[in-house]
């Protein structure tokens, strides 16, 4: 009886540590996976990007002074001065004031409010403008299971190692020498592998984030720790088995 017992709890346990064994990594790429080639000149700006929520503010004068409202053309001058919200679209565009649909993905922070200006220039005398991606978010799994963040991004130029940094660093558990940037579009997206072990990194590290970027840092499994959390119950429960015997033989005699 005893020693059926301890097959069927070993068997258990031999099944259990063949999945257990396994390292729990996500994102995984085939040995023969083409990554995509890191750019010799990392973009130092953020992009606008499609589901891009815009703050937007026009001013006349070059930002000097507000248009008085009760003028004749109140009608044109009420968005001056005031804070609006507007959304890229699936297809780059955003609805705006006047102008309606008007393309700005691809274009820096800058570059928008330059290119802004000169359409709103029909309109408005000097018009000066000032816009903000109030939604900008990243993905960071800095190496540990359970320690993913969704980080805000509010500068203009926030790097993979600021964003590695607000996630806390790099986990002990985590490989910096193998460390996935994926970006762009979900179907078919481009797929960077950075080392950051070496001072060679700083390069990459120095990328400028774009919206919904996932930074994956590959975690080393701990083969060690995995394995005794697993058999810690199996082992429970032949010392329990062996003592109940026991304690059934002894008071049998």
């Amino acid at each position: 009886m005893f020693k059926k017992l301890l097959i069927y709890v070993s068997c258990l346990f031999l099944l259990s540590g063949c999945h257990m064994l396994r390292p729990s990594l996500m994102l995984k790429t085939p040995k023969d996976y083409k990554y995509a080639t890191p750019p010799d000149k990392p973009q130092d700006a953020y992009r606008i990007s499609s589901n891009d929520i815009l703050d937007f503010k026009i001013y006349s004068n070059d930002g000097f002074k507000l248009v008085d409202v009760t003028s004749v053309d109140a009608s044109y001058n009420a968005i001056l001065g005031r804070s609006f919200t507007y959304k890229v679209e699936y297809d780059g565009t955003a609805k705006l004031p006047i102008l309606g649909h008007i393309h700005l993905k691809g274009l820096t922070i800058r570059e928008a409010e330059v290119f802004l200006e000169e359409k709103y220039s029909t309109y408005y005398k000097n018009p000066f403008i000032l816009l903000n991606v109030i939604n900008r978010r990243v993905i960071v799994f800095p190496g540990s299971e359970g320690s993913a963040r969704v980080l805000t991004l509010s500068n203009d130029n926030t790097t993979l190692l600021e964003a590695l940094a607000l996630s806390g660093g790099i986990f002990d558990d985590g490989r910096a020498y193998k460390v996935k940037l994926i970006r762009g579009d979900a179907k078919n997206p481009e797929v960077y592998l950075i080392d950051l072990s070496t001072i060679d990194g700083i390069k990459m590290g120095g990328l400028v984030l774009q919206a919904n970027d996932i930074i994956y840092v590959e975690s080393r499994p701990r083969y060690a720790r995995k394995l005794l959390v697993e058999i810690t119950p199996y082992l429970t429960l032949i010392t329990s088995t062996i003592l109940v015997i026991q304690l059934v033989k002894a008071n049998t005699r």
